[in-house]
């Protein structure tokens, strides 16, 4: 088994609310994490949260949406702008949730100014209830 180098790890303090504390100790707690590495996994997602409204970074993740498919034009509409952004598109993943209700997961990785324009343009596709994306700067 090869060995692995411990990473240097700074050491600072931080104030914060009382409430906000505890709530955050119950959250640690519950998932059995401890502080330290929960404040580093927060500290990530509040980077990539920055990197996400960089639009000429390099980006990747996963767009999520819940269409319903007797909708008029609503997979024609999804299938010629997937087709339109090929190139940030790198798999649709289609599953049927019941029967007038699909899930689609659309994985992304590219120009953060095209996939906000891509969100953009589904979020007008009539039939689209609900959308979220989960970005990750790289």
């Amino acid at each position: 088994m090869p060995m692995t180098v411990k990473e240097h790890v700074e050491r600072f303090s931080i104030s914060a609310p009382p409430q906000l504390l505890m709530e955050f100790d119950e959250v640690v707690k519950a998932l059995k994490q401890d502080r330290s590495k929960a404040v580093q996994q927060a500290m990530r997602l509040y980077l990539s949260e920055y990197k996400w409204s960089q639009p000429e970074k390099r980006i990747a993740g996963a767009i999520v949406l819940i269409y319903d498919h007797e909708v008029h034009d609503a997979e024609e509409g999804l299938t010629d702008l997937q087709h339109g952004y090929r190139q940030i598109i790198n798999s649709v993943l289609h599953i049927h949730i019941d029967d007038n209700n699909c899930l689609e997961i659309i994985a992304v990785n590219g120009e953060g100014q095209l996939i906000k324009e891509l969100i953009d343009r589904l979020m007008s596709i009539r039939g689209i209830s609900q959308i979220k994306h989960t970005i990750i700067g790289i």
